[in-house]
């Protein structure tokens, strides 16, 4: 009987995990608007009343898609932290993922119509707080100085959105040039 439970749990996680992919696809396709149970257990595969028993309201679902952008989101950030030495090698790897990310809009759409939700609910900000801590600490493998740090966290936001709005994104290179600007090998 306990390996049947397990077995049900893990096909439980399984499905709720699928849920949240499906719940992202549709926000960076459609907007929050877009977001149902019905269409997001449609979009996953599932039948239609599984997106209301894993999540009770539509505010559950997308605090957990948001949760789990930024989850994700941090982690990769902390790893890059952990290899940063304050290094030249260490900016390009972020530029270049920064650049990769962008090529892919959809996640990253879907992400700051997330990321916006927390502007208006402070539920949500949990979330968002540990990818700014993230990006933080990415800033602090380079400088000490408190504002280059908040304007580093700013400048990746900031740009990251603004790539949303053109038809052509800023390159590696090109990310890399401005985060540069804020923390320069010398700072």
């Amino acid at each position: 009987m306990p390996a049947e439970r397990d077995g049900r749990r893990i096909k439980g996680e399984r499905r709720k995990q699928e849920l949240i992919e499906a719940t992202l696809r549709i926000v960076g396709r459609d907007g929050v608007a877009g977001v149902s149970h019905r269409t997001v257990a449609k979009e996953a595969g599932q039948p239609a009343t599984s997106a209301a028993y894993y999540f009770a309201s539509i505010q559950d679902l997308l605090t957990a898609a948001l949760t789990r952008c930024m989850d994700e989101d941090a982690d990769r950030m902390h790893r890059l932290a952990a290899d940063a030495g304050g290094g030249a090698d260490s900016l390009r790897a972020l530029a270049e993922l920064m650049a990769e990310v962008v090529r892919g809009p959809a996640r990253l759409l879907a992400e700051y119509e997330l990321y916006l939700l927390a502007a208006k609910d402070a539920t949500l900000r949990p979330s968002t707080d540990r990818w700014m801590r993230a990006v933080a600490d990415f800033a602090s493998r380079f400088t000490g100085d408190a504002v280059r740090i908040r304007t580093f966290v700013g400048l990746v936001d900031g740009v990251m959105l603004q790539a949303l709005l053109t038809d052509h994104p800023p390159t590696a290179a090109e990310f890399e040039g401005m985060l540069r600007t804020v923390l320069p090998q010398d700072a």
